[in-house]
């Protein structure tokens, strides 16, 4: 019996810990070849002798399992980097099947103490990063459909987070880059349907070395023999069942998913509408429609949907 990812070649950024190597780990097991990437260089041990990088420690515990995995190290926020992990994955294994974007980095402060770098590292590795890599996995399998390739096959997992559902006080550059990955999902799902190209984003709940503190009081760690509700394994399966032949009708979506549950979120929708009487609206109708309309509304709520952070299991 055929694994349901055999023949297929993947690609995961920031998969040396936390949640990219769970999803690496996972999309192997499933039978695809991966190319794990992540920041970094070669470093040196205490004897001076090379020491291998997180991306090669996941791509040499795939290869031990049985699997093909290759590791790049790289900044996925730079262009060229992106251009050369997809080359990466097509000279390696011949063609480029599955990207998973999860590389990502944390710099957390409100927005009145935030500082500019602060804001443009986060949403460059964020945003642009996701951008750079399905802009060259796009070339590629435009390129291929183009050429009259029957069947392309593509699949696109983006990581998206709570942080912009909820409206994270503390997070402005994190949710405001999360929101746009959702928007670059959407479109990319619009864009490349017509090339066999699925596009989706989730957002994980994952206690990892970067969320650690951020999760801190929404569960405990579990007990020894116990997974953690947190875990990122709880968040694989489902990268790896986006990525599969089984998930084709499931485009331009998002899922928020953690301990033991996956919720569907479903598109916004238009609440109210009102029209002028008039050619334009002036400010006196404006105030006369909108602002007991807005008086009836429970108080504090907002475009941010809180309520996903009450989410979980049963």
């Amino acid at each position: 019996m055929s694994l349901p990812l055999e023949g297929l070649s993947a690609i995961v950024t920031g998969a040396g810990r936390g949640l990219g190597r769970a999803e690496a780990l996972e999309l192997a097991r499933l039978g695809a070849a991966v190319v794990v990437n992540d920041y970094g260089q070669p470093g040196r041990d205490g004897s001076g002798e090379a020491s291998a990088t997180p991306a090669e420690e996941v791509a040499a515990e795939i290869t031990a399992a049985g699997g093909r995995a290759v590791a790049h190290l790289g900044d996925v926020s730079d262009f060229e980097t992106a251009r050369g992990l997809v080359d990466l994955a097509v000279a390696e294994f011949g063609k480029l099947d599955i990207l998973v974007n999860n590389a990502g980095i944390l710099r957390d402060r409100m927005v009145f103490s935030m500082s500019e770098d602060e804001w443009d590292s986060v949403v460059r590795v964020h945003l642009k990063g996701h951008f750079n890599t399905t802009h060259f996995a796009a070339v590629h399998w435009r390129g291929r459909s183009k050429a009259g390739e029957s069947g392309v096959y593509g699949r696109i997992v983006n990581t998206s987070s709570e942080a912009f559902l909820a409206g994270s006080a503390g997070q402005p550059n994190y949710a405001a880059a999360k929101g746009g990955i959702v928007g670059l999902t959407t479109s990319s799902a619009l864009a490349l349907a017509r090339y066999g190209v699925t596009a989706n984003a989730i957002c994980p709940r994952a206690r990892t070395r970067m969320t650690e503190d951020v999760f801190a009081g929404f569960a405990e760690p579990a007990a020894e023999d116990e997974l953690d509700p947190l875990s990122p394994e709880h968040v694989a399966p489902l990268v790896g069942y986006l990525a599969s032949p089984a998930a084709a009708g499931i485009n331009g979506q998002l899922l928020v998913v953690h301990g033991g549950m996956v919720a569907v979120v479903e598109r916004p929708r238009v609440a109210a509408k009102f029209d002028t009487a008039k050619e334009v609206f002036g400010f006196e109708e404006l105030d006369g429609l909108l602002t007991p309309y807005f008086a009836e509304r429970p108080p504090g709520e907002t475009f941010a949907a809180s309520e996903v952070l009450g989410l979980k299991k049963g």
